[in-house]
């Protein structure tokens, strides 16, 4: 039994890539028209070009922000010790909508701002916008010694922020619709290079998640315990937190607002299997791209030709499952301390 126990995450592990390969050669066949077949898909060069510039880097850059919100989840919950922790607690949510409200009211109100927010563009702009809160959000909580104040602080800089965006959008109402792509979450503009980009991102953060899971371990036993381990909790947990950060603000520059993703993996994760922050983080950042995927091909031919935004089908998704498990009323599926 013991033995089965240590060999189900690599299994998991297995199973997961296989689930997103499987998906990523489904996503090629799934167009404006819903499910093709591989000999459609195939038939001239037309229809192949298609498939290599549009659909591949669509399902591809999906699985890389998806893996990127299940890592930050599974960093969040552990570096907050809580099971309801998600990668846009610190505020970057809120911080990006903002970047890109500033960018898109500036971009025809400022003629000397134009040319840089241009080259800079929407997802700059949220990248810059998320990192900016993070930053902030350590500022009010004056560090990381004190992991309550850093909760409050992110709560506070969410809400401070989400309200700037909203008397925004409130003065220039005309921004509401380019918006609503952002804040409802879509991976329809997704190219190669936001992919290589986010799975460059992917591959830092995951060695620096890594190799930070010994303080994510120690951490679960307590911040007292893990200073009598050895460990050097404060600067190692500002590294946490700036892995969450690189995650969390790569995901959302090039997705939008896209939730229950981050939320859900590490709890997926945790009631199929038992394992420690190290294997933790992979397995919830595969089974966040395997997530965030499959809703990104339900939201194109679920109503083909029209598209759900794939943040909508998230969170109903996300949504019901945390639903379900509040159902059963089984504190060791959701994560928490029996």
């Amino acid at each position: 039994m013991k033995q089965w126990v240590r060999q189900r995450p690599m299994a998991l592990a297995a199973g997961l890539a296989l689930l997103s390969l499987l998906l990523l050669g489904l996503g090629a066949c799934v167009g404006s028209t819903g499910l093709q077949s591989v000999r459609e898909v195939w038939s001239d060069a037309v229809s192949r070009q298609i498939v290599w510039d549009i659909r591949l880097p669509r399902s591809a850059g999906a699985w890389a922000a998806g893996a990127l919100l299940g890592l930050a989840g599974a960093v969040a919950q552990g570096l907050f010790r809580n099971p309801l922790a998600d990668p846009y607690l610190l505020g970057s949510a809120a911080g990006a909508s903002l970047g890109v409200c500033v960018a898109l009211a500036l971009l025809g109100a400022s003629p000397v701002a134009a040319p840089w927010l241009l080259q800079l563009g929407t997802t700059g702009a949220a990248f810059v916008g998320a990192t900016a809160a993070v930053f902030l959000t350590l500022a009010l909580a004056r560090g990381v010694q004190q992991t309550l104040r850093l909760l409050l602080a992110g709560v506070v800089v969410g809400v401070v922020l989400g309200a700037a965006s909203s008397l925004v959008l409130l003065v220039q109402p005309q921004l509401m619709q380019a918006m609503q792509g952002f804040m409802l979450g879509s991976t329809a503009f997704v190219g190669w290079d936001a992919c290589v980009l986010m799975l460059g991102g992917w591959c830092l953060c995951m060695a620096l998640a890594w190799g930070l899971s010994p303080v994510l371990d120690g951490l679960s036993l307590g911040e007292s315990t893990a200073a009598s381990l050895g460990l050097p909790v404060v600067p190692m947990r500002m590294a946490l937190v700036l892995v969450l950060a690189l995650a969390t603000g790569t995901a959302v520059a090039h997705t939008g607002l896209i939730a229950f993703v981050g939320l859900a993996a590490p709890h997926l994760v945790r009631a199929m299997t038992r394992a420690g922050h190290a294997r933790l983080v992979l397995l919830s950042s595969l089974m966040g791209g395997a997530l965030l995927l499959g809703a990104d091909l339900l939201a194109r031919s679920l109503l083909a030709p029209q598209e759900l935004p794939v943040g909508v089908l998230t969170a109903v998704l996300g949504g019901g499952y945390l639903l379900w498990l509040m159902h059963r009323q089984n504190p060791v599926a959701v994560g928490a301390k029996p």
